[in-house]
Protein backbone atom coordinates (compact mmCIF):
# COMPACT_ATOMS: atom_id res chain seq x y z
CA UNK A 1 0.00 0.00 0.00
CA UNK A 2 1.42 3.62 -1.28
CA UNK A 3 1.81 5.82 2.09
CA UNK A 4 1.44 8.80 0.05
CA UNK A 5 -2.30 7.80 -1.07
CA UNK A 6 -5.08 8.83 1.47
CA UNK A 7 -6.77 6.07 2.78
CA UNK A 8 -10.32 6.69 2.52
CA UNK A 9 -12.73 6.64 5.88
CA UNK A 10 -16.84 6.01 5.60
CA UNK A 11 -19.07 5.42 8.24
CA UNK A 12 -22.67 4.02 7.70
CA UNK A 13 -25.40 4.90 9.82
CA UNK A 14 -28.56 4.56 10.73
CA UNK A 15 -31.95 5.93 8.65
CA UNK A 16 -33.20 7.36 12.26
CA UNK A 17 -31.99 10.90 12.80
CA UNK A 18 -32.42 10.53 16.54
CA UNK A 19 -30.15 7.75 16.27
CA UNK A 20 -27.39 9.35 14.00
CA UNK A 21 -27.12 12.56 16.60
CA UNK A 22 -26.98 10.61 19.71
CA UNK A 23 -24.19 7.98 18.60
CA UNK A 24 -22.39 10.42 16.52
CA UNK A 25 -20.18 11.60 19.79
CA UNK A 26 -18.31 8.39 19.82
CA UNK A 27 -18.26 7.68 16.45
CA UNK A 28 -16.23 11.17 16.43
CA UNK A 29 -14.49 9.53 19.46
CA UNK A 30 -13.23 6.17 17.62
CA UNK A 31 -12.34 7.87 14.49
CA UNK A 32 -10.22 10.31 15.95
CA UNK A 33 -8.26 7.47 17.81
CA UNK A 34 -8.43 5.32 14.23
CA UNK A 35 -6.73 8.24 13.00
CA UNK A 36 -4.22 8.56 15.19
CA UNK A 37 -3.11 5.15 15.19
CA UNK A 38 -3.07 5.14 10.84
CA UNK A 39 -1.20 8.35 11.68
CA UNK A 40 1.81 6.35 13.84
CA UNK A 41 2.48 3.88 11.01
CA UNK A 42 3.20 6.73 8.70
CA UNK A 43 0.08 6.87 6.79
CA UNK A 44 -2.77 9.27 6.23
CA UNK A 45 -6.62 9.25 6.10
CA UNK A 46 -9.11 11.23 4.73
CA UNK A 47 -12.87 11.43 5.60
CA UNK A 48 -14.80 10.81 2.62
CA UNK A 49 -18.05 12.69 3.32
CA UNK A 50 -18.20 15.61 5.90
CA UNK A 51 -20.23 16.27 8.75
CA UNK A 52 -23.37 17.09 7.63
CA UNK A 53 -25.93 19.63 8.37
CA UNK A 54 -28.09 17.51 10.54
CA UNK A 55 -24.56 17.53 13.02
CA UNK A 56 -23.17 14.03 12.21
CA UNK A 57 -21.04 12.24 9.93
CA UNK A 58 -23.03 9.12 9.20
CA UNK A 59 -23.94 7.86 5.31
CA UNK A 60 -27.66 8.13 6.37
CA UNK A 61 -29.35 6.55 3.55
CA UNK A 62 -28.65 3.76 0.57
CA UNK A 63 -28.83 7.52 -1.96
CA UNK A 64 -26.42 9.20 0.52
CA UNK A 65 -23.68 6.20 -0.11
CA UNK A 66 -24.04 6.11 -3.97
CA UNK A 67 -23.31 9.77 -3.61
CA UNK A 68 -20.26 9.26 -1.58
CA UNK A 69 -18.72 6.75 -3.95
CA UNK A 70 -19.03 8.39 -6.55
CA UNK A 71 -16.24 10.72 -5.53
CA UNK A 72 -14.11 7.73 -4.05
CA UNK A 73 -11.07 6.69 -6.24
CA UNK A 74 -11.87 3.25 -7.11
CA UNK A 75 -8.23 1.81 -6.57
CA UNK A 76 -8.04 3.82 -2.96
CA UNK A 77 -7.76 1.66 -0.12
CA UNK A 78 -10.62 2.13 1.89
CA UNK A 79 -11.88 1.93 5.96
CA UNK A 80 -15.43 1.26 6.75
CA UNK A 81 -15.24 2.82 10.42
CA UNK A 82 -18.12 1.41 12.77
CA UNK A 83 -18.92 2.44 16.45
CA UNK A 84 -22.40 1.97 16.20
CA UNK A 85 -25.25 0.19 14.84
CA UNK A 86 -25.82 1.19 10.92
CA UNK A 87 -27.72 0.11 7.90
CA UNK A 88 -25.48 -1.79 5.65
CA UNK A 89 -26.91 -1.53 2.23
CA UNK A 90 -26.33 2.43 2.84
CA UNK A 91 -22.89 1.45 1.70
CA UNK A 92 -22.92 -2.39 0.33
CA UNK A 93 -23.50 -0.27 -3.32
CA UNK A 94 -20.30 1.15 -3.60
CA UNK A 95 -18.60 -1.38 -1.40
CA UNK A 96 -19.40 -4.20 -4.21
CA UNK A 97 -17.59 -2.58 -7.37
CA UNK A 98 -14.47 -0.56 -4.84
CA UNK A 99 -10.92 -2.52 -6.03
CA UNK A 100 -9.50 -1.16 -3.60
CA UNK A 101 -8.37 -2.89 0.02
CA UNK A 102 -11.09 -2.83 2.24
CA UNK A 103 -10.92 -2.79 6.09
CA UNK A 104 -13.80 -3.36 8.33
CA UNK A 105 -13.38 -1.35 12.05
CA UNK A 106 -14.94 -1.46 15.25
CA UNK A 107 -14.56 -0.28 18.63
CA UNK A 108 -14.75 -2.73 21.17
CA UNK A 109 -17.42 -1.07 23.40
CA UNK A 110 -20.65 -2.57 24.44
CA UNK A 111 -21.87 1.17 24.65
CA UNK A 112 -23.77 1.31 21.09
CA UNK A 113 -23.66 -1.63 18.89
CA UNK A 114 -20.59 -1.18 16.67
CA UNK A 115 -19.09 -4.65 17.33
CA UNK A 116 -22.77 -5.68 15.91
CA UNK A 117 -22.95 -3.23 12.76
CA UNK A 118 -19.53 -4.51 11.61
CA UNK A 119 -20.03 -8.06 11.85
CA UNK A 120 -23.71 -7.16 9.96
CA UNK A 121 -21.36 -5.56 6.85
CA UNK A 122 -19.23 -8.20 7.15
CA UNK A 123 -21.78 -10.91 6.69
CA UNK A 124 -23.14 -9.02 4.19
CA UNK A 125 -19.99 -8.52 2.13
CA UNK A 126 -19.02 -12.04 2.49
CA UNK A 127 -22.74 -12.75 0.94
CA UNK A 128 -21.94 -10.86 -1.81
CA UNK A 129 -18.49 -12.08 -2.12
CA UNK A 130 -16.16 -8.58 -1.94
CA UNK A 131 -12.94 -9.25 -0.85
CA UNK A 132 -12.28 -7.43 3.02
CA UNK A 133 -10.43 -7.51 6.22
CA UNK A 134 -11.82 -7.40 9.39
CA UNK A 135 -10.36 -5.18 12.98
CA UNK A 136 -11.48 -3.97 16.31
CA UNK A 137 -9.92 -2.80 19.36
CA UNK A 138 -11.16 -0.92 22.37
CA UNK A 139 -8.51 2.03 22.21
CA UNK A 140 -6.80 1.20 18.90
CA UNK A 141 -3.05 1.19 20.87
CA UNK A 142 -2.99 -2.34 21.76
CA UNK A 143 -0.56 -4.74 20.18
CA UNK A 144 -3.22 -6.83 18.21
CA UNK A 145 -4.65 -4.27 16.71
CA UNK A 146 -1.22 -2.49 15.76
CA UNK A 147 0.35 -6.00 14.43
CA UNK A 148 -3.05 -6.32 12.61
CA UNK A 149 -3.35 -2.98 11.35
CA UNK A 150 0.33 -2.62 10.51
CA UNK A 151 -0.21 -6.43 8.33
CA UNK A 152 -3.12 -4.41 6.43
CA UNK A 153 -1.21 -1.38 5.41
CA UNK A 154 1.88 -3.39 4.05
CA UNK A 155 0.07 -6.14 2.63
CA UNK A 156 -3.22 -5.00 2.11
CA UNK A 157 -4.82 -8.03 3.84
CA UNK A 158 -4.90 -9.60 7.48
CA UNK A 159 -4.84 -13.04 8.63
CA UNK A 160 -6.46 -14.35 11.54
CA UNK A 161 -6.01 -17.44 13.38
CA UNK A 162 -9.25 -20.05 12.45
CA UNK A 163 -7.97 -22.71 13.76
CA UNK A 164 -10.86 -23.37 15.87
CA UNK A 165 -12.96 -24.81 12.87
CA UNK A 166 -13.30 -27.41 10.76
CA UNK A 167 -15.48 -29.03 7.75
CA UNK A 168 -17.89 -31.40 9.36
CA UNK A 169 -18.35 -34.98 8.39
CA UNK A 170 -21.00 -37.36 8.63
CA UNK A 171 -18.70 -40.10 10.19
CA UNK A 172 -18.13 -37.48 13.35
CA UNK A 173 -21.76 -37.15 14.24
CA UNK A 174 -22.58 -40.40 16.42
CA UNK A 175 -24.85 -42.93 14.54
CA UNK A 176 -28.17 -41.88 16.55
CA UNK A 177 -27.36 -38.06 15.79
CA UNK A 178 -26.77 -39.14 11.90
CA UNK A 179 -30.03 -41.19 11.86
CA UNK A 180 -31.67 -38.05 13.54
CA UNK A 181 -30.58 -35.56 11.00
CA UNK A 182 -31.37 -37.68 8.00
CA UNK A 183 -35.15 -38.42 9.26
CA UNK A 184 -35.79 -34.98 10.16
CA UNK A 185 -33.94 -34.04 6.43
CA UNK A 186 -36.07 -36.30 5.01
CA UNK A 187 -39.27 -35.10 6.87
CA UNK A 188 -38.54 -31.70 5.13
CA UNK A 189 -37.58 -32.44 1.93
CA UNK A 190 -41.11 -34.76 2.07
CA UNK A 191 -43.98 -32.63 3.86
CA UNK A 192 -41.66 -29.23 3.63
CA UNK A 193 -42.51 -25.99 5.88
CA UNK A 194 -43.39 -22.49 5.48
CA UNK A 195 -41.36 -19.33 6.64
CA UNK A 196 -43.40 -16.45 6.70
CA UNK A 197 -41.93 -13.14 5.99
CA UNK A 198 -43.47 -10.00 7.19
CA UNK A 199 -41.53 -7.89 4.90
CA UNK A 200 -37.79 -8.59 3.86
CA UNK A 201 -34.72 -7.16 4.66
CA UNK A 202 -34.65 -5.32 8.04
CA UNK A 203 -32.33 -2.00 8.29
CA UNK A 204 -30.59 -3.16 5.02
CA UNK A 205 -29.13 -6.83 6.59
CA UNK A 206 -28.44 -8.34 3.35
CA UNK A 207 -27.04 -10.78 4.61
CA UNK A 208 -30.35 -11.70 6.62
CA UNK A 209 -31.97 -12.57 3.40
CA UNK A 210 -31.52 -16.41 1.88
CA UNK A 211 -32.00 -16.76 -1.72
CA UNK A 212 -34.95 -18.58 -2.24
CA UNK A 213 -33.65 -21.25 -4.39
CA UNK A 214 -31.06 -21.62 -1.41
CA UNK A 215 -33.82 -22.62 1.08
CA UNK A 216 -36.05 -24.33 -1.23
CA UNK A 217 -33.09 -26.72 -1.45
CA UNK A 218 -34.04 -26.87 2.16
CA UNK A 219 -37.44 -27.79 2.12
CA UNK A 220 -38.52 -24.51 3.26
CA UNK A 221 -40.56 -22.23 1.41
CA UNK A 222 -41.21 -18.21 2.15
CA UNK A 223 -44.87 -17.39 2.80
CA UNK A 224 -44.50 -13.32 1.77
CA UNK A 225 -46.92 -11.10 4.01
CA UNK A 226 -46.94 -7.44 4.52
CA UNK A 227 -46.89 -5.75 7.72
CA UNK A 228 -49.74 -3.59 6.82
CA UNK A 229 -51.46 -6.92 7.02
CA UNK A 230 -50.18 -7.30 10.40
CA UNK A 231 -50.96 -3.97 11.05
CA UNK A 232 -54.83 -4.47 9.96
CA UNK A 233 -55.15 -7.41 11.86
CA UNK A 234 -53.80 -5.95 15.21
CA UNK A 235 -56.34 -3.65 15.05
CA UNK A 236 -59.08 -6.03 14.88
CA UNK A 237 -58.53 -7.59 18.35
CA UNK A 238 -60.83 -7.43 20.57
CA UNK A 239 -59.78 -5.38 23.50
CA UNK A 240 -60.72 -8.35 26.40
CA UNK A 241 -58.43 -10.88 23.96
CA UNK A 242 -55.37 -8.35 24.36
CA UNK A 243 -56.06 -7.82 28.07
CA UNK A 244 -56.35 -11.77 28.56
CA UNK A 245 -52.73 -12.26 27.02
CA UNK A 246 -51.75 -9.14 29.86
CA UNK A 247 -53.62 -10.57 33.07
CA UNK A 248 -52.29 -14.12 32.24
CA UNK A 249 -48.26 -12.65 31.74
CA UNK A 250 -49.02 -11.01 34.90
CA UNK A 251 -50.29 -13.76 36.76
CA UNK A 252 -47.09 -16.10 35.53
CA UNK A 253 -45.18 -13.50 37.12
CA UNK A 254 -43.83 -11.23 34.44
CA UNK A 255 -43.41 -7.20 36.23
CA UNK A 256 -44.04 -4.77 33.94
CA UNK A 257 -42.37 -0.73 34.67
CA UNK A 258 -45.10 1.25 33.88
CA UNK A 259 -45.79 5.45 33.78
CA UNK A 260 -47.74 7.97 32.34
CA UNK A 261 -45.07 9.99 29.66
CA UNK A 262 -45.78 7.71 26.36
CA UNK A 263 -42.21 9.10 25.09
CA UNK A 264 -39.91 8.15 28.05
CA UNK A 265 -42.40 5.29 29.73
CA UNK A 266 -43.77 2.28 29.25
CA UNK A 267 -47.57 2.59 29.38
CA UNK A 268 -50.65 0.32 29.80
CA UNK A 269 -51.87 1.30 26.39
CA UNK A 270 -48.51 0.23 24.51
CA UNK A 271 -48.29 -3.18 25.96
CA UNK A 272 -52.13 -3.43 25.11
CA UNK A 273 -51.61 -2.72 21.58
CA UNK A 274 -48.65 -5.46 21.98
CA UNK A 275 -50.40 -7.92 23.32
CA UNK A 276 -52.82 -7.74 20.41
CA UNK A 277 -49.72 -7.58 18.22
CA UNK A 278 -49.17 -11.21 19.68
CA UNK A 279 -52.84 -12.26 19.22
CA UNK A 280 -52.66 -10.86 15.08
CA UNK A 281 -49.16 -12.58 14.48
CA UNK A 282 -50.33 -15.78 15.62
CA UNK A 283 -53.71 -15.93 13.83
CA UNK A 284 -52.00 -15.04 10.72
CA UNK A 285 -49.23 -17.75 11.03
CA UNK A 286 -52.22 -19.85 11.58
CA UNK A 287 -54.00 -18.38 8.67
CA UNK A 288 -50.75 -19.68 5.89
CA UNK A 289 -49.66 -22.41 8.15
CA UNK A 290 -46.45 -21.20 8.81
CA UNK A 291 -43.75 -23.25 10.72
CA UNK A 292 -41.75 -20.15 12.17
CA UNK A 293 -42.25 -16.09 11.41
CA UNK A 294 -40.19 -13.13 10.84
CA UNK A 295 -41.62 -9.39 11.67
CA UNK A 296 -39.37 -7.07 10.47
CA UNK A 297 -40.82 -3.98 12.43
CA UNK A 298 -38.10 -1.53 12.58
CA UNK A 299 -38.62 0.06 9.05
CA UNK A 300 -42.88 1.08 8.22
CA UNK A 301 -44.39 -0.74 11.47
CA UNK A 302 -42.43 1.36 13.83
CA UNK A 303 -44.26 4.24 12.94
CA UNK A 304 -47.71 2.86 14.22
CA UNK A 305 -46.94 0.16 16.59
CA UNK A 306 -45.23 -0.04 19.81
CA UNK A 307 -42.18 -2.89 19.34
CA UNK A 308 -43.00 -6.25 18.12
CA UNK A 309 -40.10 -7.57 20.65
CA UNK A 310 -42.78 -8.73 23.83
CA UNK A 311 -44.86 -10.50 20.92
CA UNK A 312 -41.41 -12.10 19.67
CA UNK A 313 -40.81 -12.92 23.07
CA UNK A 314 -43.90 -14.89 23.57
CA UNK A 315 -44.58 -16.57 20.91
CA UNK A 316 -40.57 -18.18 21.15
CA UNK A 317 -41.88 -20.06 24.53
CA UNK A 318 -43.84 -23.29 24.93
CA UNK A 319 -45.89 -21.77 27.65
CA UNK A 320 -47.35 -18.21 27.01
CA UNK A 321 -50.72 -16.88 26.98
CA UNK A 322 -53.09 -19.21 24.74
CA UNK A 323 -54.62 -17.77 21.28
CA UNK A 324 -57.38 -19.84 19.72
CA UNK A 325 -58.06 -19.96 16.02
CA UNK A 326 -60.69 -16.70 14.60
CA UNK A 327 -63.76 -19.42 15.30
CA UNK A 328 -62.48 -19.78 18.95
CA UNK A 329 -62.34 -24.12 17.94
CA UNK A 330 -58.28 -24.35 18.35
CA UNK A 331 -55.63 -23.54 20.37
CA UNK A 332 -53.07 -22.18 18.20
CA UNK A 333 -49.22 -23.66 18.21
CA UNK A 334 -50.51 -25.55 21.49
CA UNK A 335 -47.40 -26.73 23.60
CA UNK A 336 -44.78 -24.67 21.38
CA UNK A 337 -43.33 -22.25 20.42
CA UNK A 338 -43.91 -20.17 17.58
CA UNK A 339 -40.77 -19.54 16.35
CA UNK A 340 -39.99 -16.62 15.54
CA UNK A 341 -36.76 -14.45 14.30
CA UNK A 342 -36.61 -11.14 15.29
CA UNK A 343 -35.62 -8.44 12.63
CA UNK A 344 -36.55 -10.65 10.16
CA UNK A 345 -33.61 -12.27 9.87
CA UNK A 346 -34.15 -15.50 7.93
CA UNK A 347 -30.75 -17.39 7.79
CA UNK A 348 -31.77 -16.98 12.07
CA UNK A 349 -35.13 -18.15 10.38
CA UNK A 350 -34.23 -21.26 9.10
CA UNK A 351 -31.51 -21.52 12.13
CA UNK A 352 -34.72 -20.99 14.48
CA UNK A 353 -36.63 -24.07 12.35
CA UNK A 354 -33.81 -26.39 12.54
CA UNK A 355 -33.12 -25.96 16.31
CA UNK A 356 -36.80 -26.40 17.07
CA UNK A 357 -37.00 -29.78 15.37
CA UNK A 358 -33.95 -31.16 16.50
CA UNK A 359 -34.88 -30.75 20.15
CA UNK A 360 -37.86 -32.03 20.03
CA UNK A 361 -36.79 -34.71 18.65
CA UNK A 362 -34.16 -35.36 21.04
CA UNK A 363 -36.84 -34.50 24.25
CA UNK A 364 -34.98 -31.44 24.91
CA UNK A 365 -35.96 -27.67 25.31
CA UNK A 366 -37.19 -26.39 21.77
CA UNK A 367 -37.17 -22.76 23.09
CA UNK A 368 -34.73 -20.74 21.07
CA UNK A 369 -33.89 -16.84 19.83
CA UNK A 370 -31.10 -15.14 17.79
CA UNK A 371 -28.99 -12.63 20.07
CA UNK A 372 -26.55 -9.96 18.87
CA UNK A 373 -22.83 -10.57 19.60
CA UNK A 374 -22.64 -7.10 21.74
CA UNK A 375 -19.56 -7.40 23.25
CA UNK A 376 -17.87 -9.05 26.07
CA UNK A 377 -15.06 -9.07 28.74
CA UNK A 378 -12.66 -11.12 30.34
CA UNK A 379 -14.06 -12.29 34.40
CA UNK A 380 -12.24 -14.88 36.60
CA UNK A 381 -9.61 -15.42 33.83
CA UNK A 382 -11.93 -16.53 31.29
CA UNK A 383 -13.94 -14.33 28.53
CA UNK A 384 -17.40 -13.89 29.21
CA UNK A 385 -19.51 -12.60 26.19
CA UNK A 386 -22.71 -10.70 26.40
CA UNK A 387 -25.39 -11.74 24.42
CA UNK A 388 -28.05 -9.44 23.75
CA UNK A 389 -31.35 -8.40 22.18
CA UNK A 390 -33.98 -6.11 21.97
CA UNK A 391 -36.39 -8.47 23.68
CA UNK A 392 -37.35 -11.20 21.93
CA UNK A 393 -35.96 -13.93 23.77
CA UNK A 394 -38.22 -16.78 25.21
CA UNK A 395 -38.63 -16.34 28.87
CA UNK A 396 -37.59 -20.31 29.66
CA UNK A 397 -34.07 -19.13 29.00
CA UNK A 398 -34.33 -16.81 31.92
CA UNK A 399 -32.93 -17.24 35.18
CA UNK A 400 -36.66 -17.51 37.05
CA UNK A 401 -38.87 -17.90 33.93
CA UNK A 402 -41.53 -15.85 33.62
CA UNK A 403 -40.93 -14.49 37.27
CA UNK A 404 -37.65 -13.22 36.08
CA UNK A 405 -39.19 -11.29 33.06
CA UNK A 406 -39.74 -7.77 33.42
CA UNK A 407 -40.90 -5.07 31.06
CA UNK A 408 -39.24 -2.06 30.37
CA UNK A 409 -39.79 0.25 27.69
CA UNK A 410 -37.92 0.16 24.73
CA UNK A 411 -35.54 2.86 24.55
CA UNK A 412 -36.72 5.78 22.58
CA UNK A 413 -33.55 6.18 19.87
CA UNK A 414 -34.71 2.95 18.35
CA UNK A 415 -38.39 2.67 19.15
CA UNK A 416 -40.02 6.26 19.27
CA UNK A 417 -43.47 4.29 19.59
CA UNK A 418 -42.07 2.56 22.70
CA UNK A 419 -43.40 -1.21 23.84
CA UNK A 420 -41.86 -3.54 26.20
CA UNK A 421 -39.20 -5.14 25.78
CA UNK A 422 -38.63 -8.57 27.76
CA UNK A 423 -35.80 -8.19 30.06
CA UNK A 424 -34.25 -11.06 32.10
CA UNK A 425 -31.05 -12.87 33.16
CA UNK A 426 -30.41 -15.54 31.28
CA UNK A 427 -29.92 -19.18 33.50
CA UNK A 428 -26.86 -21.07 33.75
CA UNK A 429 -26.51 -24.11 31.72
CA UNK A 430 -25.13 -25.87 28.54
CA UNK A 431 -25.88 -24.17 25.30
CA UNK A 432 -25.25 -25.05 21.13
CA UNK A 433 -24.85 -21.73 19.02
CA UNK A 434 -24.72 -21.51 15.58
CA UNK A 435 -25.31 -19.39 12.73
CA UNK A 436 -26.25 -19.87 9.21
CA UNK A 437 -25.20 -17.55 6.37
CA UNK A 438 -24.99 -17.19 2.75
CA UNK A 439 -21.27 -17.60 1.33
CA UNK A 440 -20.31 -18.26 -2.50
CA UNK A 441 -23.71 -18.89 -3.47
CA UNK A 442 -24.39 -21.69 -0.80
CA UNK A 443 -26.23 -21.88 3.17
CA UNK A 444 -23.18 -22.64 5.00
CA UNK A 445 -23.82 -23.25 9.33
CA UNK A 446 -20.96 -22.58 12.08
CA UNK A 447 -22.04 -24.56 14.79
CA UNK A 448 -20.52 -24.68 18.41
CA UNK A 449 -20.56 -25.35 21.83
CA UNK A 450 -20.65 -22.98 25.27
CA UNK A 451 -22.27 -22.16 28.48
CA UNK A 452 -24.23 -19.66 30.10
CA UNK A 453 -22.92 -18.31 33.46
CA UNK A 454 -24.49 -16.95 36.08
CA UNK A 455 -22.67 -13.96 37.05
CA UNK A 456 -22.34 -11.81 40.44
CA UNK A 457 -25.45 -9.29 40.33
CA UNK A 458 -22.69 -6.60 40.45
CA UNK A 459 -21.83 -7.79 37.52
CA UNK A 460 -24.62 -8.25 35.91
CA UNK A 461 -25.86 -4.99 36.45
CA UNK A 462 -22.49 -3.36 35.14
CA UNK A 463 -22.76 -5.13 31.89
CA UNK A 464 -26.12 -4.26 31.34
CA UNK A 465 -25.29 -0.59 32.33
CA UNK A 466 -22.44 -0.41 29.82
CA UNK A 467 -24.79 -1.79 26.84
CA UNK A 468 -28.94 -1.53 26.90
CA UNK A 469 -30.44 -2.42 30.10
CA UNK A 470 -33.85 -2.93 28.87
CA UNK A 471 -32.77 -5.86 26.77
CA UNK A 472 -32.18 -9.12 28.01
CA UNK A 473 -28.88 -10.64 28.66
CA UNK A 474 -27.07 -13.91 28.42
CA UNK A 475 -23.31 -14.30 29.78
CA UNK A 476 -22.14 -16.56 27.47
CA UNK A 477 -18.80 -18.80 26.84
CA UNK A 478 -17.90 -20.43 23.72
CA UNK A 479 -15.65 -23.71 23.94
CA UNK A 480 -12.46 -23.94 22.50
CA UNK A 481 -13.44 -20.63 20.64
CA UNK A 482 -11.42 -17.33 21.57
CA UNK A 483 -13.08 -13.78 21.52
CA UNK A 484 -10.87 -13.27 18.32
CA UNK A 485 -11.17 -16.17 16.66
CA UNK A 486 -15.13 -15.28 16.79
CA UNK A 487 -14.53 -12.17 15.52
CA UNK A 488 -12.82 -12.95 13.07
CA UNK A 489 -14.80 -16.39 11.55
CA UNK A 490 -18.77 -14.97 12.27
CA UNK A 491 -20.94 -13.64 9.80
CA UNK A 492 -23.68 -11.87 11.16
CA UNK A 493 -24.57 -9.38 14.19
CA UNK A 494 -27.01 -12.36 14.90
CA UNK A 495 -25.63 -15.68 16.78
CA UNK A 496 -28.35 -18.40 17.39
CA UNK A 497 -28.87 -19.99 20.91
CA UNK A 498 -30.37 -22.88 22.51
CA UNK A 499 -30.03 -24.69 25.98
CA UNK A 500 -29.97 -28.34 26.73
CA UNK A 501 -30.60 -30.04 29.65
CA UNK A 502 -26.87 -31.00 30.33
CA UNK A 503 -23.81 -31.52 28.84
CA UNK A 504 -24.55 -35.13 26.73
CA UNK A 505 -27.42 -33.80 25.74
CA UNK A 506 -26.06 -30.66 24.47
CA UNK A 507 -23.76 -33.01 22.23
CA UNK A 508 -26.39 -34.93 21.16
CA UNK A 509 -27.91 -31.53 20.29
CA UNK A 510 -25.58 -30.30 18.20
CA UNK A 511 -24.34 -33.49 16.26
CA UNK A 512 -27.70 -34.20 15.11
CA UNK A 513 -28.51 -30.34 13.93
CA UNK A 514 -24.97 -30.38 12.08
CA UNK A 515 -26.18 -33.57 10.74
CA UNK A 516 -29.66 -31.81 9.78
CA UNK A 517 -28.14 -29.20 8.18
CA UNK A 518 -25.57 -31.45 5.94
CA UNK A 519 -28.36 -34.02 4.66
CA UNK A 520 -30.09 -30.67 3.25
CA UNK A 521 -26.64 -29.72 1.45
CA UNK A 522 -25.84 -26.55 4.20
CA UNK A 523 -21.80 -26.35 4.66
CA UNK A 524 -21.83 -27.37 8.08
CA UNK A 525 -18.49 -26.24 10.08
CA UNK A 526 -17.51 -27.17 13.59
CA UNK A 527 -16.22 -24.76 16.12
CA UNK A 528 -14.13 -25.10 19.22
CA UNK A 529 -14.62 -27.93 21.32
CA UNK A 530 -17.46 -29.37 23.13
CA UNK A 531 -16.02 -28.72 26.53
CA UNK A 532 -14.38 -25.84 28.18
CA UNK A 533 -10.68 -25.90 28.61
CA UNK A 534 -9.47 -28.16 31.75
CA UNK A 535 -9.34 -25.23 35.02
Amino acid sequence: MNDSTPIQLISSGDLRLVTNLTCWPVQYDMETKLTAAIAAEGFTIERAHPVTNEGHGFIKSQKHGMEVFKKIDPNAPLIVAEAVWQFSHHVLAGLTTHRGPILTVANWSGQWPGLVGMLNINGSLTKAGVTYSTLWSKNFDDLFFKTKLRQWLTEATITHDLSHTRPFEQNDATQSARDIGQKLAQSLKTDKAIMGVFDEGCMGMFNAIIPDHALHACGVFKERLSQSALFHETNQVPDPEAQAVRDWLEREGMTFHTGSDPESQLTDGQIHLQCKMYIAAMRLADDFGCDTIGIQYQQGLNDLLPASDLAEGMLNNSHRPPVTSRDGSRILYQGQPLPHFNEVDECAGLDALLTHRVHNALGQPPENTLHDIRWGEEYNDQFVWVFLISGAAPPAHFAGGWKGAHGYRQPYVYFPNGGSSVHGISKPGEIIWSRIYVQDEQLHMDIGRGAALELPEEETRRRLEATTKEWPIMHAVTYGVTRDQLMAKHQANHIQIAYAQDAQSADECFWSKASLAHTLGIKVNLCGSLSPPPQ
